[in-house]
């Protein structure tokens, strides 16, 4: 998260602190998320996941999950996008964007994110 105050209610931090609340499992199986953009004014959230998720058989589930689940949560989101890196990088700065080159991530594939 941002170094937004606690009480902050913009949209990124309330999709932030849900999908922590939502969605531990990512964080107990070693895997990270970020709100990359969560734009008030057209709806559109993007959640980048990291860490484990990267190659995670079922990453494309939760991010199906994600998508749903947030849509019904926040009447204000639009439109979810949930990207997982497809390098097989499985680094913790793999989602902050910290080590080496770019990477790719795959947003709408059917089997594999």
């Amino acid at each position: 998260m941002d170094d937004a105050p606690a009480d902050d209610d913009s949209l990124k931090n309330r999709v932030e602190r849900w999908l922590v609340a939502q969605m531990p499992i990512i964080q107990m199986h070693g895997g990270t998320s970020a709100i990359r953009k969560a734009d008030p004014e057209t709806g559109e959230v993007v959640v980048e996941l990291g860490g484990t998720c990267s190659g995670c058989g079922v990453s494309n589930i939760t991010a199906r999950n994600i998508r749903a689940d947030m849509i019904t949560s926040f009447p204000d989101v639009e439109a979810v996008t949930v990207r997982v890196p497809s390098s097989g990088d499985q680094g913790a700065d793999t989602v902050e964007g910290g080590r080496g080159g770019d990477l790719r991530h795959e947003t709408d594939a059917a089997e594999h994110f």
